[in-house]
């Protein structure tokens, strides 16, 4: 099935015009977000950072951002809101401190479809809430926007209150830059599902896969610094990667060597991904889709902003440090400090 894709000529800026935009939150995406929001055209007097008084405040001053402290006044003021502070803390402080202060007319933009997606936010039935979700960090929709490029982008309107919504998703992911390469038709749930299943399904076979490997080979008697250097650090995955993005998942095999090319075509053709494919399943249906996830990371939320051993968090980087595997890496690092 494919997703409409819309671009620059698909916005009209001017839906924008005289509304009052806050940024809750001036970290990775906010801070790249507002900067290329002003240079797009939008008036530095209608751009409000709504954050605590912290680093990131002090950047926002120092970019030339007007700043509010008290999130009620700050909530009061917005036209349009993005929310840009991670998940976890999302209900917490738009339940209380957003929602109750913010117009009923107002347009409310996430950048990750979670906490919509487990209605975990309270919003009136009147306001747009949208979904403009850059696929990459910050710092890249910051310096590609300055560059002139575009970078991909999902976009839904998930609450239509005002009848324009997907009209201001459209202006704004055209006022970050989005629009110029091409922002995708999605959903909150497309999103949200998308990212779980990669968070608890596909990247902790990847761990595993080369935790397993690390250790098969050790055993065969390849040392802890070819190891490392073979498998990560020497940065090839990254590169093929990169490649993957910019060639083709497959046609960037042809960089390879031929020795390679054959191993690994050969080789991915020949395994049997049952197993697997009922594994991503499960995860899928019986811990995302199902919410099960979200009701367990909900018990932990508090937890996460402890220090210590009492922060779960912290104890699965202490576990996963004491495999084999992490165990070789700190012993490399700390012989080739100086290499690195």
């Amino acid at each position: 099935m494919s997703a409409k894709i819309y671009y620059d000529s698909d916005a009209d800026l001017s839906i924008l015009n005289n509304k009052q935009i806050v940024f809750l939150g001036f970290g990775n995406q906010g801070a790249a977000q507002a900067q290329n929001l002003r240079d797009t055209g939008i008036p530095n007097e209608r751009i409000l950072i709504a954050n605590r008084q912290d680093a990131y405040a002090e950047d926002a001053i120092s970019k030339g951002f007007k700043v509010e402290n008290d999130f009620t006044k700050a909530a009061k003021e917005a036209d349009v809101l993005f929310l840009l502070i991670p998940d976890q803390v999302q209900p917490k402080v738009f339940n209380e401190q957003f929602a109750p202060h913010l117009k009923s007319t107002a347009t409310v933009v996430i950048a990750s479809g979670y906490n919509v997606f487990f209605k975990l936010l309270k919003f009136s039935p009147k306001q747009d809430v949208v979904m403009v979700a850059p696929r990459m960090i910050g710092s890249s929709v910051r310096s590609l926007y300055q560059k002139g490029k575009g970078f991909p982008c999902f976009i839904s309107a998930e609450q239509d209150g005002s009848g324009q919504g997907l009209r201001i998703a459209l202006a704004l992911s055209r006022a970050i830059g989005a629009t110029k390469a091409g922002a995708i038709a999605s959903s909150a749930r497309e999103e949200t599902v998308m990212d779980l299943f990669a968070e608890q399904a596909l990247w902790p076979n990847i761990i595993m896969l080369f935790r397993e490997a690390f250790s098969v080979l050790k055993e065969a008697g390849c040392s802890d610094e070819a190891l490392c250097y073979e498998m990560w650090m020497s940065k090839e995955p990254a590169e093929i990667f990169e490649r993957a993005a910019e060639e083709g998942f497959i046609t960037q095999l042809k960089h390879h060597s031929t020795v390679s090319q054959f191993g690994q075509l050969s080789g991915a053709l020949a395994l049997d991904g049952t197993a697997a494919r009922e594994h991503f399943k499960n995860i899928l249906y019986n811990q995302v889709l199902n919410g099960k996830f979200c009701q367990e990371f909900s018990k932990i939320e508090d937890a996460l902003e402890k220090d210590g051993p009492e922060n779960p968090l912290n104890e699965l980087y202490r576990r996963a440090g004491q495999t084999e595997l992490g165990q070789a890496e700190k012993r490399v690092r700390a012989r080739l400090a100086g290499l690195l």
